[in-house]
C-alpha cells in the first residue's frame, strides 16, 4: 500500500487548491468558536478539567488531518463519548482525588482506543459497527441524552449532587431543589444561556448561538459580579501548548480501562462510519471505512501523549464547517493553531466562563442527540425493533452507559439470532393472473396441488433454526390426507451447516418411511457444492434436486400419472 494512502495527508497537501484558502482559513475561525466553549464543556462532562478538552482538540485536529481520509469530518470531544469516559475513570479515582491521576488515566484510555482504531484498520474491521443495529443505537442514544440532561441539571441551578447512575442523580437533584440548594443567578446565567443557544439554532442556525451565550454570559459575570453571588467559573487556564506527557496509572486499572477502551471503540467507530457517509455524499467522497479508523486511531494517539482523552467524529462541527464553505481538512488545522494562539497568547480569556453555561452548552448538545422522532417512526413501521430500541434505553438508563454499550450491542446479536431462529416461511400456490408460485398468506385463493406442498424457508438452514426447519415440515406431513411430495423452495437458503445436514439426512429417512418424498428446487450452485461435500446424496435421491420449482412440480405430475 502506498504511503499516501495510508497518510491521506500527504495527497491532500499535494491537490490542494489555492482558491479554498480563503475559505477554509474563515470556515476554521468560526469552527473554533463552536471547539473552545464545547471542548472545555466535554472535558468536564467526562469528570476532566476543562483545560483538556483543549488540549485533546488541538493534537486530534492535527492528527487526522494527517491521517485521515474525509476533507470535512471534524474531530474532537463528543458529547456522547464524555459519560463513558467519566463511567471508566471515575470509579479509579477516589473522591476528591488527584485530578492529575483522571487526567492520566483518560490519557491510557485515549491511547488504547488509539491502538484498538489502527489495529481494527490494519484488520480490515471495519464491519464491527454493524454489532449496533439502528433501533438499539437509536435507544442507546437517547438514553445516553437523558443521562447527560440529568446529570448537568445540577451544575445549571448551581450545586452539585454526589449520586451514580441516573436515578441516583435524579433523585439527588430534586432533593437539592427542594431542599434550596439552587444558586439564583447561577440558575439565571445558566438558563439564559441555554435558551440562546437553543432560539438561535432553532431558528436562526446560521448565528453561533454557543458564541454568543459564552460572551454574554463572560460579560455578564465581569460586570455583575456574579461569583460573588455563587456563580462558579472555569478561572484562568494554563499557559501554553499541551506539553508531551507518558500516562503512568497502576496495572491493577488496566483491566476497566480496556473494556471501556472496546466500548468507546465500538461507539466511535459505529458513530465515524455513519457520520462519514452522510457527509460523503455532499462532497462527493467515497467512503474509506478502515482509513477512518486509522484516522480516529491516530487522532486518539495524539491526543492520549499530550493530555488528551478519546475523541470522535462530531457531526454538529462538521455541519458547521461545511455550512461555512469547509473545502479540506486545512480548516481543522486553522481551529487547532487559533486554539494554540488563544492559550499562548490569552490564556485567561475565558476565566470568567460560568460553569452553569457549560452546564448548558452539554444540556444542549444532548438535546440534539435524542431523536424521539425515529422513536416514534419505529412503533409505527416495527414494534418489534420499537422494544428493541426502548430495551437499549432502559439498559443505559437504569444500568449505566458502559453496561448500557453492553446491553445494546447484545440485543443487536440476539435480534439477527432471532431472525435466524425463526424466520418467515410460506407455503406457496399458483395464483391466477401472477407467474410463479406464490405465499398463501398473500393469495389466501392461490391453487395447491393434491399431494403437494411447496414449502418456503427464509433463512439459511444452520444450527440455529435446523429444530424449526425440521417440525415445520413433520406438520406438513402429518395433513390429512398427506402429502406425497414435500418441495422445498430452497432458493433463501444460502447455506447448510453440518447440523442441519444431519437433521435432513434423518428426516429424509423419516419421511420416506411415510411414503413422502422430500424434493428440493432452486438450490444455489454453492449450498448443493456443500451438500454433495457432506455425502447427503447418499440418503437423499440426486433426482430430487429440481433447477426450478415449476421443474419439480411437473415432475410431481408425471409421478402422479
Amino acid at each position: 500500500m502506498a504511503g499516501t494512502d495510508w497518510i491521506p495527508g500527504i495527497r491532500a497537501a499535494a491537490t490542494y487548491r489555492p482558491a479554498w484558502l480563503p475559505k477554509d482559513v474563515i470556515a476554521g475561525i468560526v469552527l473554533t468558536t463552536l471547539l473552545v466553549p464545547q471542548g472545555m464543556a466535554y472535558a468536564e462532562l467526562a469528570g476532566l478539567p476543562a483545560i483538556t478538552g483543549l488540549y485533546t482538540s488541538i493534537l486530534c485536529l492535527v492528527a487526522y488531518a494527517i491521517f485521515g481520509p474525509s476533507r470535512v469530518l471534524v474531530l474532537g470531544p463528543d458529547s456522547s463519548l464524555g459519560p463513558m469516559i467519566a463511567a471508566v475513570i471515575l470509579p479509579l479515582v477516589v473522591s476528591g482525588g488527584d485530578p492529575a491521576k483522571a487526567v492520566a488515566l483518560a490519557s491510557v484510555l485515549a491511547l488504547m482506543v488509539g491502538v484498538m482504531m489502527t489495529a481494527a484498520a490494519l484488520f480490515k474491521l471495519g464491519f464491527v459497527a454493524d454489532l449496533l443495529s439502528r433501533p438499539t443505537q437509536l435507544g442507546y442514544v437517547n438514553g445516553l441524552a437523558l443521562t447527560i440532561l440529568v446529570g448537568q441539571l445540577p451544575k445549571l441551578f448551581g450545586f452539585s449532587v454526589d449520586a451514580d447512575g441516573l436515578l441516583g442523580e435524579a433523585a439527588g437533584f430534586v432533593a437539592g431543589v427542594a431542599a434550596g440548594d439552587t444558586v439564583p443567578a447561577a440558575f439565571a446565567v445558566g438558563t439564559s444561556g441555554l435558551l440562546v443557544i437553543l432560539v438561535l439554532q432553532r431558528w436562526l442556525p446560521k448565528i453561533p448561538g454557543i458564541l454568543i451565550a459564552v460572551v454574554g454570559a463572560i460579560l455578564a459575570v465581569s460586570f455583575l459580579g456574579l461569583t460573588g453571588r455563587g456563580v462558579d467559573v472555569v478561572g484562568a487556564l494554563p499557559q501554553g501548548f499541551p506539553p508531551f506527557t507518558i500516562p503512568v496509572i497502576s496495572w491493577s486499572d488496566l483491566g476497566l480501562l480496556a473494556a471501556g477502551a472496546l466500548g468507546i471503540t465500538l461507539v466511535s467507530v459505529t458513530d465515524t462510519i455513519s457520520t462519514a457517509s452522510a457527509f460523503a455524499e455532499r462532497t462527493g467522497q467515497e467512503v474509506r471505512g478502515n482509513q477512518e479508523m486509522a484516522g480516529i486511531g491516530a487522532a486518539n494517539l495524539a491526543a492520549g501523549f499530550f493530555q488528551g482523552f478519546p475523541v470522535s467524529t462530531s457531526g454538529s462541527r462538521t455541519a458547521v464547517a461545511v455550512q461555512s464553505g469547509a473545502k479540506s481538512q486545512l480548516t481543522g488545522l486553522v481551529g487547532a493553531a487559533a486554539i494554540t494562539l488563544m492559550l499562548v497568547l490569552a490564556p485567561g480569556l475565558l476565566k470568567n466562563l460560568p460553569q452553569p453555561v457549560l452546564a448548558a452548552v452539554v444540556i444542549a448538545a444532548s438535546l440534539s442527540l435524542a431523536d424521539l422522532a425515529g422513536m416514534r417512526r419505529l412503533w409505527r413501521q416495527r414494534r418489534v425493533e420499537f422494544l428493541l430500541a426502548v430495551a437499549a434505553f432502559l439498559g443505559v438508563a437504569l444500568l449505566g452507559v458502559l453496561p448500557g454499550i453492553a446491553v445494546a450491542v447484545a440485543l443487536s446479536v440476539l435480534n439477527v439470532f432471532r431472525r435466524v431462529w425463526w424466520p418467515y416461511r410460506a407455503v406457496l400456490g399458483r395464483a391466477e393472473g401472477v407467474d410463479g408460485y406464490h405465499d398463501l398468506r398473500s393469495y389466501p385463493e392461490a391453487e395447491q396441488i393434491p399431494g403437494l406442498v411447496l414449502f418456503r424457508f427464509d433463512a439459511p438452514l444452520v444450527f440455529a433454526n435446523a429444530r424449526t426447519f425440521r417440525e415445520e415440515i413433520r406438520h406438513l406431513s402429518h395433513a390429512e390426507p398427506p402429502p406425497k411430495w414435500i418441495v422445498i423452495a430452497a432458493e433463501p437458503i444460502t447455506d447448510v451447516d453440518t447440523t442441519a445436514a444431519d437433521m435432513l439426512e434423518d428426516l429424509d429417512e423419516e419421511l420416506d418411511e411415510k411414503g413422502i418424498t422430500l424434493v428440493f428446487a432452486e438450490m444455489k450452485d454453492p449450498v448443493r457444492e456443500k451438500i454433495d461435500r457432506y455425502k447427503l446424496t447418499r440418503s437423499i435421491d440426486p433426482a430430487h434436486f429440481y433447477p426450478t420449482v415449476e421443474d419439480a412440480v411437473a415432475a410431481y405430475r408425471i409421478s402422479a400419472v
